[in-house]
């Protein structure tokens, strides 16, 4: 059934490095043919005798049918277990758990769409770029990064997109800013109908501002630490107002990552807002 997670112990098919990135592509059946766009896969590190008990998030960056399926995953080294698995060599073997999560939501009718993404957040929407062209819509990229090796999918962006606009905070490729900066001209020029976004929550709040701004949807893929992926140990928990209008603090790892980003209050990431339901002297069921 599509959608539904599995574990799997997968093999490493090949590794690589992208700029300032790691990318590893995995041999994992079953988790391959059920992911899509925005869904992530949560990744046991360290082997078999590490402390490192957790499992690390990471979105899914690209699915192929190859050796009866595999997914690639891009990261960067940023602790012990991405060091870990910087490491891995092919034919290493990876415990993973996925397709997890709920996947981007794709327009009923062909629309124009600008894909947004701030460092390897970029990686989630090239899969989704290719679901919304086979769906006809017209997509659009900003992509923004501090550097330009920390710019991912640059080269991919421009054969896909119908423009892609870089952005990079030192100038050294494409617009010296962020992808705020750029992204109301971007709308405005493509007459857009909606716009996707995955990458850091600043990065989010800002998109979604100017989304608002310019009255269309806006579908933000969080990024928030987990621990577990499936929901139990609460700690990628965020302030999401209902259909209700009602505030809940909700786990990304399981109502999200993907939300809609004007529903998402950034300004309360990281507390309990007074009015949420179920908050310490706030709102009750």
């Amino acid at each position: 059934m599509a959608g539904s997670p599995v574990q799997v112990t997968g093999t490493v098919l090949t590794t690589r490095r992208v700029d300032a990135y790691h990318a590893l592509t995995v041999v994992a059946p079953g988790v391959a043919d059920r992911s899509r766009p925005g869904h992530f896969v949560g990744v046991a590190v360290g082997g078999p005798g590490t402390s490192m008990l957790t499992r690390r998030a990471f979105a899914v960056h690209d699915v192929k049918p190859d050796y009866g399926g595999t997914v690639e995953l891009v990261f960067s080294v940023r602790g012990p277990g991405t060091a870990w698995l910087a490491d891995l060599r092919a034919r290493d073997t990876l415990d993973l758990v996925g397709p997890l999560g709920r996947p981007f939501p794709l327009p009923r009718d062909p629309c124009t769409c600008v894909l947004v993404g701030s460092e390897y957040g970029s990686a989630s929407l090239f899969a989704l770029g290719d679901a919304l062209q086979r769906r006809g819509c017209r997509i659009d990229f900003v992509l923004g990064a501090p550097s330009a090796d920390r710019v991912f999918g640059a080269l991919r962006a421009r054969r896909m997109g119908e423009t892609t606009t870089l952005t990079t905070e030192d100038g050294s490729l494409g617009m010296r800013g962020k992808v705020t900066d750029v992204l109301p001209g971007v709308i405005a020029d493509a007459r857009a109908d909606v716009v996707y976004a995955c990458g850091p929550m600043e990065m989010l709040r800002g998109v979604t501002s100017v989304a608002v701004e310019f009255d269309i949807p806006v579908q933000v893929a969080v990024e928030e630490a987990m621990a577990c992926g499936i929901g139990v140990c609460m700690t990628c928990v965020l302030p999401v107002i209902g259909d209700d209008g009602v505030t809940r603090m909700v786990r990304a790892c399981v109502d999200g990552p993907v939300f809609r980003g004007e529903r998402v209050r950034f300004d309360d990431v990281g507390t309990i807002p007074f009015d949420a339901l179920g908050a310490p002297g706030g709102r009750h069921a």
